[in-house]
This record gives C-alpha cells, structure tokens and sequence, in this order.
C-alpha cells in the first residue's frame, strides 16, 4: 500500500486552515477584503504558498463560498434532516438557521447575507457562485414546505414558494437586526413568533408547531 504524501497532507491542512480564517473575515468585510499578503500575516504563512494554494483571487473568493456553503449544510441543512417530514422539519430547519446566526457560526452573522449584500448588483463568477448558493437554500426551505404539504400537516392550498419566502425573510430580518445592533435576543425571539405564527395558520393541526 503506497503511503500518502506528506506534502499533499500539509497542503491540504494548510488550505483548510486558510477557509478557516476568510469565511470568518467575509461575513465581517465581504470577499473584496481578502488577499494573499494578509492571510499570510495573519497566519504565519509565506505569501507566495498561500497564492500557491490558490492560484487568483477569485478563486480565493470562490473557494471561500464553497466553505462557507459547506459549514452552512453541517449546521443547518442536514441536521434538519433528523426530524421526519412535516411541520415539525420545517421548524427545526428554521430553528437550526436562527441558532446558526444567533451562535456566531461565523462572525460577521450569516455569511450569504453579507456577501449577497457586496455582489448582488456584479458579474462574473463569484456572483454567480454567491446566487447559486441563496438559490440552493431558498429551494431548500420551499422542498422541505412541500414535504410537509405531501404528508399532510400544511394545508392543501399552502403556496410553498410564498411561505418560504416568508420565512427566509424573517430569518434574513433577525440575522440583520442583530448583527446591526449587537443583540442577540429580541430579533430572534421576533423571528420565532412570525415563523411560528405563519406555521399555525397554513398548520393541519396548529398544535404540530412547538411553542415559541
């Protein structure tokens, strides 16, 4: 058996490390912040390996997109997945993406809201990157209503484009306020009640949604 190489470890240790540091400063500056010479300082790296890992810029920018879109789904997407179908997976999906804010996953709050915020109105890759990422999540939280309509707890004529869009805005409101006036409390607890609101008036039974 050949054994690995030591470099291509070391490599990707070093890769995962430097994500590490510019998901963290994205959500806080944006992507346009980042750059070789001040990972390197900030890491101890040499400028050059860092550039080496990475090649642009922009694919700097991209990789650090594909991170936080990975950090996104182990704290939200797939623990979600754990509660069956139903009402009950939509407000544990719900839950878990206000925790994800309210926690500090990243530093700057919910790391899309900042970057949607910086390349909304771009071209070009990352762009792109960034809307195939809030695309993604907004179809996310829209199959998972459906879910719940399919088997029986939302009621037949429920609009799962409107709702989830409802709640993603209460979500992307909570993130917002909170990050803007450093409270963690009020705009959450805010966004709890609507989000439980809305799920008891398109709910079967209002009782499937657990107090909030």
């Amino acid at each position: 058996m050949s054994r690995p190489d030591g470099r291509i470890e070391r490599g990707n240790r070093t890769r995962q490390l430097v994500l590490r540091r510019t998901v963290d400063i994205a959500s806080v500056e944006g992507l346009e912040a980042l750059s070789t010479g001040r990972l390197a300082t900030e890491l101890d790296l040499s400028k050059s390996g860092v550039f080496a890992l990475f090649g642009s810029k922009q694919e700097l920018q991209l990789a650090t997109v594909r991170e936080a879109a990975r950090i996104f789904t182990e704290q939200v997407v797939l623990p979600a997945l754990a509660t069956p179908p139903g009402v009950g997976r939509v407000w544990q999906l719900c839950e878990l993406w206000l925790e994800y804010s309210r926690g500090r996953v990243f530093p700057g709050g919910c790391f899309f809201y900042e970057v949607i915020a910086e390349f909304d109105a771009r071209s070009g890759p990352v762009h792109d990157a960034v809307v195939r990422s809030q695309r993604d999540w907004t179809a996310h939280v829209e199959s998972t209503v459906k879910e719940a309509r399919t088997v029986g707890e939302l009621l037949p004529d429920t609009d799962p484009g409107q709702l989830a869009f409802e709640l993603v805005a209460l979500m992307e409101t909570a993130n917002m306020v909170s990050v803007l006036h450093d409270d963690d409390d009020t705009p959450y607890r805010r966004a709890r009640a609507g989000i439980g609101a809305r799920l008891r008036a398109t709910a079967v039974d209002p009782r499937l949604v657990p107090p909030s």
